[in-house]
């Protein structure tokens, strides 16, 4: 094939993200469709052949990898568990879409996508060790060692947001209770002050001082909880995306003091904590280099 290309896919609760990739990130073509409801395994598959079928019109991709939010088996082939999706445990997706494209297939977990995109095209770019943490409706993560991702022992590693943070908070869907996600994520965020990200982030704006202070305590918790990763990881960088992420600013400097506070020098040296740079196409782009990974080897 003279121009070969894949499709990295990012299936959202309420959004699934197409797009099509030449070999060096280049996005060809891209779509966003609306996720099915309810949003059975047979549902989404029909949703995304058919929008696989209009990003692919002239036959040019030779693979497709899919970003699910949950794990998957350590093989990309099945989806373990789909949060906010009905009725996904262990479903063989990878071979459902490759019965129905003909394309080899894999499936990651999309946060682990959004790291491989943060890292070939993001804020991860210039770094071999970064943790990328997505504050979103959960909160998840990866880990990028030596410039490859890190996924364990059983594919499952990088659930960030579920190590303990309080061991008397709030439970979590995880079976942990107190978890960094119970503090950190938008859930978390509506239930502690009854607003929406976006609106806390437009109050700091205008110089409201209860946001401020809100955006103060939750940079104190993060830092807090990626106090623990980084004693275990040392990473040269730390890359902050998701929603919550547009507040950025607001949170930085209290979660870069407590973590200067907690952790010792020699285990924070050169430490550098950087908003993510791909924003919603993270995940898309994410997939579409494990696709080219998994086909070509690069």
């Amino acid at each position: 094939m003279v121009n070969p290309q894949v499709i990295g896919i990012d299936l959202g609760g309420t959004a699934i993200k197409l797009g099509r990739f030449s070999q060096d990130g280049t996005c060809l073509q891209s779509l966003t469709v609306p996720t099915p409801q309810p949003s059975t395994p047979e549902a989404v598959l029909a949703v995304m052949v058919d929008a696989i079928a209009q990003v692919d019109l002239d036959n040019q991709t030779v693979a497709i990898a899919v970003g699910t939010p949950g794990p998957a088996d350590a093989t990309g082939r099945i989806a373990k568990i789909a949060i906010n999706l009905a009725g996904w445990h262990d479903v063989p997706l990878a071979d459902w879409l490759e019965a129905k494209t003909g394309r080899p297939t894999v499936v990651a977990n999309d946060a682990n996508c959004a790291g491989l995109g943060e890292a070939w095209l993001g804020a991860g770019r210039r770094f071999q060790n970064f943790i990328l943490l997505t504050l979103g409706t959960g909160v998840g993560g990866a880990i990028i060692l030596d410039g490859k991702l890190f996924t364990g022992h059983q594919g499952a590693a990088g659930e960030l947001g579920l190590i303990s943070f309080n061991p008397d908070g709030p439970m979590c869907n995880s079976g942990n209770q107190g978890s960094l996600e119970q503090y950190a994520s938008v859930i978390a965020i509506r239930r502690r002050t009854g607003k929406e990200p976006a609106e806390l982030g437009a109050l700091a704006e205008a110089g409201d001082a209860q946001a401020l202070t809100f955006w103060e305590e939750y940079g104190k918790d993060l830092g807090i909880g990626l106090t623990s990763l980084i004693y275990v990881l040392t990473p040269e960088a730390i890359v902050i995306g998701g929603g919550v992420s547009a507040s950025f600013k607001f949170f930085l400097p209290a979660m870069q003091a407590e973590i200067e506070k907690r952790v010792m020098l020699t285990s924070r040296l050169g430490l550098q904590i950087l908003p993510a740079e791909l924003g919603n196409t993270a995940g898309m782009v994410g997939a579409a280099k494990l696709a080219w990974q998994h086909h070509w080897g690069f």
